[in-house]
């Protein structure tokens, strides 16, 4: 989808374009954008091991893991664009040098997206390790992948959630942010 000055959103972009947008020197797309692409990348693995399991699991089964795996791939695609849009807000906040409380404000509503991430990765998690466990043995790879992606999504993110919550300790997201890292963990270290 385009953005408000009509540019192609970052996941339009052919992933040559997209890879040279991000080392380019640029605020955006950054850590954030790099998280939900590998979230999403990670969601559509588990789509194709669950379509290609349909054998191994009942069809009701597979069909489920592919509904649930293209649902977070999708909401993951939308964050890259979401986290570019947060942090520029943060950016702007920070141009116009914003009151403390302004500045605070910016950076929470950017926290969103990564914590946004981090809950993501945590499903994406299960799918992959229950397609790890019960799907098409060919494709056990295909899924490990999956959920080392989402792994690596939830942690990338969760560092961007410390940052942008440095000056409020108490947020109640930092701790859910440990939790489900501690979650998506023992996902992975069940499978591997």
């Amino acid at each position: 989808m385009p953005d408000l000055t009509g540019q192609p959103g970052f996941t339009e972009l052919p992933v040559g374009a997209f890879l040279r947008a991000m080392a380019a020197p640029q605020p955006a797309p950054a850590g954030g954008c790099a998280a939900a692409l590998a979230l999403a990348q990670a969601a559509a693995l588990c789509a194709k091991t669950a379509r290609l399991s349909a054998r191994q699991l009942t069809a009701e089964r597979s069909g489920q893991l592919t509904a649930d795996a293209e649902q977070i791939r999708e909401t993951a695609a939308s964050l890259v664009d979401e986290d570019a849009r947060a942090y520029r807000a943060v950016i702007e906040a920070r141009r116009q040098q914003a009151e403390a409380g302004r500045m605070a404000d910016a950076l929470s509503r950017a926290a969103d997206v990564p914590m946004r991430i981090i809950e993501l990765a945590s499903s994406a998690a299960e799918v992959a390790s229950a397609l790890a466990a019960e799907g098409k043995p060919a494709l056990r790879g295909d899924a490990l992948t999956a959920l080392l992606l989402a792994q690596a999504a939830a942690r990338s993110a969760a560092i961007l959630v410390r940052i942008d919550l440095a000056g409020a300790p108490a947020d109640p997201r930092l701790d859910r942010a440990e939790r489900l890292l501690a979650l998506i963990a023992q996902s992975a270290d069940g499978v591997g």
